[in-house]
């Protein structure tokens, strides 16, 4: 699919003067693109995120029986910190050789939306408090949650933010409150509670079906910040301040992650760097290329598809065998996030 916001083209001098009348000289239109822009790039970057991330739920669950989850969060972003730096430095030495002598400059068509450079003043205060919210404290309170609930529950859970993204928008930002949106919330919770009643796997812990929802309240928060943020500063740029305010936040957890270090198996110090690295660093990267150029509720339904594939993810490499009144459950939630949020 392509981006839906698509300019119509419009007349050139030379057409309008022949409309007009004028027929003493007619200077040929340029040629303008006639087809639809690539749009494979966008969908293989959300393909990409999708993966990822529900590959993070598993992989949340398989080292969390050995690093707790505050010193997880911060490992994982330590790590995703150090990786995002070198993109970021690597971008922006290929960036200054493009504009050597010899070298041909970038179209403007080319350049990513939102503004190029370090941000500053209040802009770079609420990427600090988006990075914090999302990569600090999302990750911890996923973390805890994923110790109480299986991966698919968490998941699951999680997947009701675009249903809090949209209230949001009619409580804060006035928008009608429409009857869609009010029977895919009904639907949704009602999945969410027959979740909580027997949990994915047969069993819910009460507190981590808690903790999991205040996952999907901060992720909810987190998306629409970033959304508005990205009129202002490049997906990469923002990512990358955000990572670092997320793992400066995370700091007080240092004594933890290094006593656990030396205890922890290599597997799951393997697991945490994987966290760090790709559903973190490559997965927000793709994911904010998709959501500048696609518009949030595009970007947000791709996301339905993270909680069926963290299933069937959790099902083979953990062996959590969902039953089948979470099935239905989760059938709920979905159907009510896609109700919700489908124009």
């Amino acid at each position: 699919m392509a981006s839906p916001e698509i300019t119509a083209p419009t007349r050139s001098a030379a057409s309008t003067q022949a409309a007009a009348g004028d027929t003493h000289t007619r200077t040929p239109a340029p040629a303008r693109p006639t087809g639809r822009p690539r749009s494979w790039p966008i969908v293989a970057a959300a393909g990409t995120t999708v993966l990822l991330w529900a590959s993070a739920f598993v992989g949340i669950r398989f080292a969390g029986h050995d690093y707790s989850p505050g010193a997880m969060a911060l490992g994982r972003m330590a790590t995703a910190s150090i990786a995002l730096t070198a993109f970021v430095a690597l971008t922006a030495a290929a960036r200054h050789g493009s504009r050597q002598p010899g070298h041909a400059t970038p179209a403007p068509d080319d350049a990513a939306p939102g503004r190029s450079g370090l941000p500053r003043g209040w802009t770079l205060g609420l990427i600090g408090l988006w990075g914090v919210a999302w990569f600090g404290g999302y990750n911890v309170t996923l973390n805890a949650a994923e110790r109480l609930v299986d991966a698919g529950t968490a998941a699951l859970l999680v997947s009701v933010a675009p249903i809090l993204v949209a209230v949001a928008a009619v409580l804060v930002l006035g928008e009608r409150l429409t009857s869609r949106l009010g029977v895919g919330v009904t639907v949704a919770f009602a999945g969410v509670a027959l979740i909580a009643a027997g949990g994915f796997t047969g069993h819910a812990d009460k507190v981590g079906v808690a903790l999991a929802v205040l996952s999907a309240v901060l992720y909810a928060f987190g998306v629409l910040l970033q959304k508005r943020l990205l009129a202002r500063v490049d997906a990469v740029t923002m990512t990358w301040l955000g990572a670092v305010a997320g793992t400066v936040a995370l700091l007080p957890f240092t004594p933890t992650l290094l006593g656990e270090l030396a205890a922890a198996p290599p597997s799951a110090t393997l697991g945490m760097l994987y966290l760090g690295v790709f559903p973190t660093a490559v997965g927000f990267l793709t994911w904010g290329y998709v959501l500048s150029r696609w518009t949030a509720g595009r970007t947000t339904a791709a996301t339905y598809l993270a909680p069926p594939v963290t299933v069937l993810l959790s099902w083979t490499l953990l062996g959590e065998v969902p039953a089948p009144l979470a099935l239905l459950g989760g059938a709920l939630c979905l159907t009510g996030v896609v109700l919700a949020t489908r124009r």
